[in-house]
C-alpha cells in the first residue's frame, strides 16, 4: 500500500541536517544525490497508453460546490485547454513519458474522468479503515454505480470532517489495488481534504508547518482545502500511474515505497529547501502561490516530480 508519509519528509530533513548541506544546495540537489542510485523500476504494469486514464470519483461526505470546481477543473487540464500561458498541468505530467514498462510503452499521457457519484450520507460514518474504502468500492461496482475498468483509478475523497485511517497521522493519502470477482485488479486511492484535521501536514505550503523550519503559509489560488487535495492527489495519481501494484517504479521497500512524487517531498520550485518550497509564480491581485496553468483560468501548485532522463526532482518552470 502506497501512502503519501509525513515520515519520508522528515526522514528526507534529518538526513540533510545531519550532513549539514548549505540551504543554498536546494533540497532538489540533495534528493537526487539520495535517489538516483536507488529509484527503478521493478518490472511490473503501469497504467500505460495511448488511451486516457479513466478517473471514477466518490465524493465522500459534505463537498460544496465551491469545494468540488477546483478539484475536476484540474482533472480537466490534462485535456486541451485555451491558454497560451505555460507551463501547466500537462507539462508536469509530461515528465512520466519517461517512464515504461517491459513492452516500452510509456505510461498514458492523459487523464479524464468517467464517473462521479456523491455519498452525503455518510453511509459507512465518520471514522473509516482503510479496508472499508476498498470494500465500498467493490459493492459500487458490483452494483453497477461505479464501472470495471482495469485501466482506471477510483479516487475515494473524504470531507474535511471524516476521519480515515492513517489520515493526518503519518499520511497525506494512499492508493493500491483491489481484486474483483472476475479475478481483475483495479486501482483505487484516498484523499482526504486536511482544512479541519490537519493543514500544516497535508496542505503546507498553504498552512503554517507542523514540523521542520516554520514559515509564513503562502495563499492558496483556491483555498486552503482544495489546493490541499490537488497536491495530494498530484502526488497519488503519479504513484498510481508508475508503480499501480507495488512492482512498478519506486526506491526502498514496497510496502512504503518513495514513488515518482513523494521522491521529491517538500519541492515545489527552483531552489527549495526545507521550510522554502521554492520560486513560483504569484498572482499580482490575489497574491497566490502557483507553478502551473489549469482550465477554466485555474492556477495550481503540483509537487516536484522525480526525472528519470535526468535523475533529479524536476520541478516547472
Amino acid at each position: 500500500m502506497a501512502n503519501i508519509t509525513v515520515r519520508h519528509l522528515l526522514f528526507l530533513f534529518l538526513v540533510i541536517i545531519a550532513f549539514a548541506i548549505p540551504s543554498s544546495h536546494g533540497l532538489d540537489q540533495s534528493l537526487s544525490k539520495l535517489s538516483s542510485s536507488s529509484f527503478s523500476y521493478h518490472g511490473g504494469a503501469l497504467l500505460t497508453g495511448p488511451s486516457p486514464i479513466s478517473i471514477s470519483i466518490i465524493w465522500y461526505g459534505s463537498f460544496p460546490l465551491k469545494e468540488r470546481i477546483p478539484i475536476t477543473d484540474f482533472f480537466a487540464s490534462f485535456g486541451t485547454i485555451s491558454t497560451s500561458q505555460n507551463p501547466t498541468v500537462s507539462t508536469w505530467w509530461k515528465t512520466l513519458e519517461s517512464y515504461k514498462d517491459k513492452a516500452k510503452k510509456s505510461v498514458s499521457s492523459t487523464i479524464r474522468i468517467t464517473k462521479q457519484i456523491g455519498d452525503i450520507t455518510y453511509s459507512l460514518g465518520k471514522n473509516i479503515k482503510r479496508d472499508q474504502i476498498a470494500s465500498y468500492i467493490k459493492t459500487k461496482i458490483d452494483t453497477k454505480k461505479l464501472p470495471v475498468d482495469p485501466h482506471g483509478t477510483y479516487l475515494f475523497f473524504t470531507s474535511k470532517d471524516v476521519i480515515v485511517e492513517h489520515f493526518c497521522m503519518g499520511s497525506c493519502g494512499f492508493h493500491d489495488s483491489l481484486v474483483i470477482e472476475s479475478a481483475q485488479k483495479l486501482v483505487y486511492a484516498h484523499v482526504g481534504d486536511p482544512t479541519r484535521q490537519c493543514p500544516g501536514l497535508c496542505s503546507w505550503p498553504f498552512a503554517i508547518p507542523a514540523y521542520g523550519p516554520p514559515g509564513p503559509p503562502l495563499v492558496a489560488p483556491n483555498g486552503i482545502g482544495s489546493d490541499g487535495m490537488v497536491m495530494n492527489i498530484a502526488t497519488i495519481l503519479a504513484g498510481a500511474a508508475t508503480n499501480p501494484f507495488k512492482n512498478g517504479y519506486f526506491q526502498g521497500d514496497a510496502l512504503a515505497p518513495l514513488e515518482a512524487v513523494s521522491a521529491c517531498p517538500g519541492i515545489f520550485g527552483s531552489g527549495a529547501y526545507p521550510g522554502y518550497p521554492g520560486n513560483l509564480m504569484v498572482d499580482k491581485i490575489s497574491k497566490a502561490s502557483y507553478n502551473a496553468y489549469g482550465a477554466n483560468g485555474r492556477k495550481f501548485l503540483l509537487p516536484a516530480m522525480w526525472d528519470l532522463v535526468n535523475l533529479n526532482c524536476e520541478v516547472l518552470t
